[in-house]
């Protein structure tokens, strides 16, 4: 099984993402998938001009010169796409925005009805890659995730993708700080970690494991007042380098 992962946050493999998407990766390579794991902001890829030449000049290609030249082939062999992603301002990232964008030349310019709704077909018809989302939210309540998961379920019912599940966790930034004081969150890290063998031995899910990966961690109050803190101090900090001699 080809895993293909895109990790859209800015921070790379030093952010919360990436404390969700390792464990899953390694869940699914230890079940003997062949894991290939993609930063979206070391790629070089321009936005789509809009032009449709990759539907009707050079079908199936793009006609811009960067990455997404290597990256097609990388999505149409993939059996399990992984977009891994930060909610930023109710979304993605542009990054993984642009990306997503640059992906039309996989599809056929032409409309079919696809359960009652108009859509384009695959040029693959006989492959469906399932496509799971993993996102780390900074706000504490899980429907921060709302958009974006409507927006990566459309995504899949255009191009013809298989939607899997999706590991959300909400306030991600007292996960972070759990982690990195060593406070006991290892259900949710072996969660992930579970999630990833479940897809890779029976191409699922279970419900069980996405609801111990979003769990809560801290009291909303509590989060609010520990997050305003650290924003202070931070600030505190600033403010007395400013007024420091020399500054």
């Amino acid at each position: 099984m080809k895993v293909l992962a895109l990790n859209a946050s800015p921070l790379m493999e030093r952010g919360n993402t990436a404390l969700l998407l390792e464990p899953f990766l390694n869940g699914m390579r230890e079940e003997g998938c062949d894991v290939e794991l993609l930063y979206t902001c070391r790629l070089h890829v321009e936005p789509c001009l809009g032009d449709r030449a990759c539907w009707t000049k050079t079908p199936g290609k793009c006609v811009q010169d960067d990455d997404v030249k290597t990256l097609l082939p990388k999505f149409e062999e993939a059996d399990v796409i992984v977009f891994a992603t930060p909610v930023y301002v109710d979304g993605m990232p542009g990054t993984l925005k642009n990306l997503i964008d640059r992906l039309i030349p996989i599809i056929e310019p032409y409309f079919v009805m696809r359960e009652e709704h108009c859509r384009h077909p695959p040029r693959q018809p006989h492959k469906q890659s399932k496509v799971v989302l993993v996102s780390n939210c900074g706000f504490w309540e899980k429907d921060n995730f709302d958009p974006l998961l409507t927006h990566v379920q459309a995504i899949c019912k255009n191009v013809c993708w298989e939607f899997t599940g999706a590991l959300l966790r909400p306030h991600g930034e007292a996960f972070g700080y759990m982690i990195r004081n060593r406070i006991p969150v290892q259900d949710i890290v072996d969660a992930v970690k579970n999630a990833g063998k479940e897809l890779a031995r029976t191409g699922k899910i279970s419900k069980e494991n996405l609801k111990i990966v979003s769990r809560d961690l801290v009291p909303l109050e509590t989060y609010v007042q520990m997050t305003n803190q650290g924003f202070k101090q931070a600030l505190e900090r600033l403010t007395g380098a400013k007024d420091r001699p020399g500054s």
